[in-house]
């Protein structure tokens, strides 16, 4: 049948058929959800990270934050009124379940991918004990992922790009752009997927334009607080952090006024990449509830980049080993250090929050205070975190897992000639896998949202693409001798 007759006769078909005639959707649904309850119950009301106090400090009084992009913070503004971080992790979690439906909507009624793979394509969103950890940590990622699938699913359903689907995919790639800066690339894939697509004009420039509010609204707020039109204040401070993994001074000198940039200790001693910006006694001078300052950021990177440029090879051995290595093996290891990676374990006991400053005033206690109306301290509420715990040590996407994912992934879309929006769905994934190792260190918990994205590519890659339902029955071969084009 002509993929656009098709996309018709699905489209006719009522949403609700292609969930609740799928069982194995059903129960990977509901265990998704139910494994979510569990969590709320047993670490009331929410697990932190480092970065969580400045996040909740910007919820309390949003600012350009140099080191934080402010789009979580505004959500957490916009939720004060009801003064419970309980209910901003619950509502984290209700994102991500209602965009792993959106998903297996699409794959079912817009691509025709058989019901069982549409369900096991999303079922790592929903199951992943990783990912219900992360989402039930006061981070930025959870919405970062929300706002990028709604924008990518919305963006390569079938038929033509309307200039109010354009404005939407733009500006949720925007704010997506603000909430995490690793975002602001996408924008590339989208435009040129438009531009294959042979979609008018109006509508690329639609899409820029949406795209360009958000983002160059931030960046101006950005320039009136720290006078730099930009997103953040760092960006030098962490691709410093990338070069010292490798670079070696004892070989050729930096420029005079760059010799104290130098890290100390000899290249493979040192720690990980990220840690060396934050680590006591660091050239950064990093000190707590301090700002870099825009000399010793452009210091960094004016050091970084002579780095790159001396020791071109090391840098791409440092990237190439974070992405493939460390990405895609089996076990976790402690990087960047053991207590960050412990972090994106449930913990078997509450991590005491110290009364360190944070930027823009007051102390991480103060700021909880504010913004909870009292104490926000995890507790552990047994038996429900215990089962969370072991749950999260056995059901997980291992490295090696997404790697043959992403592997199977572009088999498919070379060998079977996939449809373009298999590419993207891979573009981005490998995008926002790529980016991290590329300007600052490998972390766990950026690969969580290039996840669902690898999963999507390889569903979408290999199916049939032939007639179909949204039941994943085949449909009745088509009579006519010349198809209908597909109009875009």
């Amino acid at each position: 049948m002509p993929l656009s007759l098709q996309n018709r006769r699905l489209k006719r078909i009522p949403v609700g058929r292609a969930v609740k005639n799928n069982v194995l959707f059903s129960i990977v649904l509901f265990a998704g959800v139910l494994l979510r309850v569990v969590t709320v119950l047993g670490y009331p009301p929410a697990l932190w990270f480092n970065d969580s106090y400045d996040y909740v400090r910007l919820g309390n009084s949003p600012f350009p934050n140099p080191l934080r992009s402010e789009g979580y913070g505004i959500m957490l503004w916009l939720l004060r009124p009801f003064h419970s971080l309980a209910f901003v992790v619950t509502l984290q979690h209700l994102m991500i379940v209602a965009v792993a439906v959106l998903g297996y909507r699409v794959l079912v009624r817009d691509f025709a991918v058989r019901r069982g793979w549409a369900a096991l394509a999303v079922a790592p969103l929903l199951l992943d004990g990783f990912q219900i950890e992360l989402e039930h940590m006061l981070l930025s990622d959870a919405l970062f992922t929300a706002l990028l699938l709604v924008a990518v699913l919305l963006m390569v359903r079938p038929g033509s790009s309307s200039l109010r689907r354009a404005g939407m995919v733009g500006g949720l790639l925007g704010v997506a752009a603000v909430t995490r800066t690793v975002g602001v690339p996408i924008i590339v894939i989208a435009v040129l997927f438009l531009l294959f697509r042979r979609t008018k004009w109006t509508a690329v420039a639609v899409l820029a334009v949406a795209f360009a509010v958000p983002v160059g609204g931030y960046a101006v707020w950005f320039q009136q607080e720290h006078g730099r039109l930009a997103l953040t204040g760092a960006d030098g401070i962490f691709l410093w952090g990338r070069t010292t993994t490798f670079v070696d001074c004892s070989k050729k000198l930096p420029p005079g006024d760059l010799m104290y940039m130098c890290p100390a200790g000899r290249p493979g001693t040192r720690g990980a990449a990220s840690h060396q910006i934050w680590v006591e006694g660091s050239p950064t001078g990093w000190r707590d509830g301090y700002a870099f300052s825009p000399e010793m950021n452009d210091r960094a990177q004016r050091f970084a980049l002579w780095a790159i440029a001396q020791q071109p090879g090391d840098y791409v051995q440092a990237v190439a080993y974070d992405f493939f290595i460390r990405t895609f093996s089996w076990d976790r290891t402690g990087h960047p250090t053991p207590a960050t990676a412990a972090k994106y374990r449930f913990p078997k006991r509450p991590d005491r929050q110290k009364d360190l400053p944070v930027i823009g005033g007051g102390d991480r206690s103060s700021v909880v205070r504010e913004y909870e109306h009292g104490s926000a301290a995890t507790r552990i509420v047994e038996p429900f975190a215990g089962f969370m715990r072991g749950y999260q040590t056995y059901v997980n996407v291992r490295g090696t897992l997404l790697g043959i994912v992403l592997l199977f992934a572009s088999a498919g879309i070379v060998l079977r000639q996939a449809r373009p929006e298999s590419a993207v769905f891979w573009l981005v994934g490998v995008a926002l896998l790529t980016v991290p190792p590329v300007t600052t260190d490998f972390d766990y918990r950026y690969v969580l949202p290039a996840m669902p994205f690898l999963f999507l590519s390889a569903a979408t890659a290999w199916n049939r693409d032939r007639g179909g339902t949204a039941d994943g029955s085949e449909a009745p071969r088509s009579t006519e001798r010349k198809p209908e084009p597909v109009r875009v």
